[in-house]
């Protein structure tokens, strides 16, 4: 009687322990689409989910440090809290963690971040160049422009400092010599940030080459802008 009274027991622990499986598995997928779509080059980069806790204490899962993705599985991603310490899993977390951790206090709205070290992105990072608002779905979906976060050491409070005060309301930051940061509702919403930041700084660079990187005229880039935010609006309500 008394084993199975302590069996009942730890199975209704289990029952109530959360793992968040589906969020870890989105930034599994997220992870996993990053590195086939070449926005990174070994085991560089990171993705992270807000999650939260039963009492309703804001936490993130998020991949861990120098794992190569394509071995990557479930039990992998690990579950931290806004102090850095573990709450799930066994392996160490992204040391780039202390930045997704800065974004989530500072943008309600976001619940997915990740960092991308794309090839064209990075080379606008390294210029320490600007992508100004080029076309209309970047300001649409982006929020305007993407500006360049000045540098500091990577995995430090004051690149994570940083990266908040470039971002701003906007959707994707560019992390002066670094590379890239990409944020979401979700981690595909993040991950199509990353995409457009890096298709944006190609036709970018493609137009300097050319001679004329002309951006959209200041009246259409403050009225989508306005959209952009009326969206972001509608979406946390």
């Amino acid at each position: 009687m008394a084993t199975q009274k302590l069996k009942a027991n730890v199975s209704s622990v289990t029952k109530r322990t959360p793992t968040w499986r589906v969020e870890r598995a989105e930034v599994l997928a997220a992870a996993q689409e990053m590195a086939r779509l070449g926005l990174v080059v070994g085991s560089s980069g990171n993705v992270s989910r807000r999650v939260k806790d039963a009492k309703g204490r804001d936490l993130m899962a998020v991949t861990p440090s120098s794992r190569a993705y394509e071995t990557l599985t479930l039990n992998d991603i690990v579950v931290i809290d806004f102090e850095g310490e573990p709450v799930l899993g066994d392996l160490i977390p992204s040391t780039e963690s202390l930045s997704h951790i800065a974004v989530y206090r500072a943008r309600r709205d976001v619940g997915s971040v990740m960092h991308t070290h794309s090839t064209y992105a990075s080379a606008m990072a390294v210029a320490a160049l600007e992508i100004p608002a080029l076309i209309d779905e970047m300001v649409i979906l982006l929020g305007g422009p993407v500006h360049v976060a000045e540098y500091a050491t990577p995995s430090s409070e004051e690149l994570a400092a940083n990266v908040v005060n470039a971002l701003g309301d906007r959707k994707a930051v560019l992390m002066r010599n670094h590379g890239l940061l990409g944020v979401g509702r979700t981690p595909n919403d993040a991950l199509h940030a990353c995409q457009l930041v890096e298709h944006m700084a190609q036709v970018y660079s493609l137009s300097r080459a050319l001679g004329r990187g002309r951006s959209l005229p200041p009246e259409v880039v403050h009225a989508e802008i306005e959209l952009y935010r009326m969206r972001q609006e509608a979406e946390q309500e």
